[in-house]
């Protein structure tokens, strides 16, 4: 099936292997992943992670035959939705967050899809959610957080800048600013002083906005502790290049401090 697109919403496909389930979906935009994605699945699978909330792939356009449906069905997935519209991680997940408004979810859990991240403790973000938090980030950090392999580089970069400017800008401590494994409140994301289904979330902008916009407004946030696991050799698993990505989060970072990404 076909969804024709609207106003901060990109054109996707969607096939619905199941209807809604649960009271929470884990939205898991990829592209390209190969067994990385599949591993990451099984590990859900291995640890009943569907029996706690639904898995939605928000697809960026894949082509190299990772989500097969026979395999995503196997491993539990609820939906696949694959992008048809311009835009990259933040057009995705604004697909899957229209996707998971629509059918009435009470939250969204975000995980990349690289195998990186502690898919079964899915169930304690599920539980600050019904503690009533809005916003419960993931933290390698933190007490009981564990960061494996991290590069040097990029924990200088998370600790020095990119963490500190987010908690200046949102008023309010974190320490793992740049992990997308989170999860939102559907009141949080549906506050019209919020309105993340915007064009101007393309790439990395969404989660540096959402970080802060929950504190700026009063609603609860708080971190938990997760483990993010890079492997000890070969390529690290990330979009993100070293130069011209870096530089392009960096810029968000900082018109997210000016409040450019606040509804007009």
């Amino acid at each position: 099936m076909i969804y024709g697109g609207s106003i901060g919403v990109p054109a996707f496909e969607y096939y619905e292997y199941t209807q809604r389930t649960k009271d929470y979906v884990v939205l898991i935009p990829v592209i390209n992943e190969g067994e990385r994605i599949l591993k990451e699945l099984y590990r859900a699978y291995k640890h009943d992670v569907a029996d706690y909330a639904d898995l939605v792939i928000c697809d960026g356009g894949s082509t190299d035959g990772s989500l097969e449906e026979k395999k995503l069905k196997k491993l539990r997935v609820n939906t696949l939705l694959i992008k048809k519209d311009k835009g990259k991680q933040g057009a995705q997940l604004r697909m899957g967050i229209y996707w998971a408004l629509q059918r009435g979810y009470k939250g969204v859990i975000t995980i990349d899809g690289n195998y990186k991240d502690s898919i079964e403790d899915v169930p304690h973000f599920i539980q600050k959610l019904e503690e009533g938090y809005d916003l419960v980030q993931g933290s390698r950090f933190v007490k009981g957080g564990r960061a494996v392999n991290t590069p040097f580089v990029r924990t200088l970069a998370v600790r020095l800048i990119h963490a500190p400017v987010i908690s200046l800008t949102a008023g309010q401590r974190f320490t793992d600013t740049t992990n997308a494994y989170r999860a939102y409140s559907a009141r949080y994301l549906s506050d019209e002083r919020v309105a993340p289904l915007r064009d101007v979330f393309m790439t990395y902008e969404l989660l540096a906005y959402l970080s802060v916009r929950a504190p700026q407004l009063g609603y609860r946030a708080c971190e938990i502790p997760v483990t993010r696991a890079y492997p000890k050799k070969g390529k690290t698993p990330t979009k993100i290049s070293f130069f011209k990505g870096n530089s392009e989060l960096m810029k968000i970072l900082f018109c997210n401090l000016r409040g450019v990404y606040n509804p007009r």
